[in-house]
């Protein structure tokens, strides 16, 4: 916990700097939250279709699921959800990425793990 994924389209590869992002929410994430920043887990999956409206070529994609374990307030996981999206924003914003000609459709949705979630660290 927390488990994040994020979904991007394809047309972002070369621009978001994945790495740079993921470190950057596992801080943001951890301080918000008040977890360990070592629970910080963050999979990123690659779209290789996504369409927006029309369908225009000029429409990225990036959405970002955060799971949290039971416990937190509505208005600690609003915090995190708008924390989220302002360092998605900076992420691919044309000065920052590379993405210039690009509209980036950028969404964050912050739940509740089930009570079925379990971890196991180990060799």
């Amino acid at each position: 916990m927390p488990q994040i994924t994020v979904d991007y389209s394809a047309s972002l590869s070369d621009a978001f700097d994945r790495r740079t992002f993921a470190l950057s929410l596992h801080e943001l994430t951890a301080r918000i939250v008040s977890t360990p920043l070592d629970t910080c887990k963050t999979r990123f999956r690659r779209v290789e279709e996504a369409y927006v409206a029309d369908g225009a070529p000029e429409h990225a994609v990036v959405h970002v699921q955060l799971g949290l374990l039971p416990g937190r307030t509505e208005a600690v996981k609003a915090e995190l959800s708008e924390a989220v999206l302002e360092l998605l924003r900076k992420a691919t914003a044309p000065d920052a990425a590379g993405t210039t000609g690009l509209i980036v459709h950028a969404t964050v949705d912050v739940s509740e793990l089930g009570a079925a979630y379990r971890k196991h660290v180990g060799a």
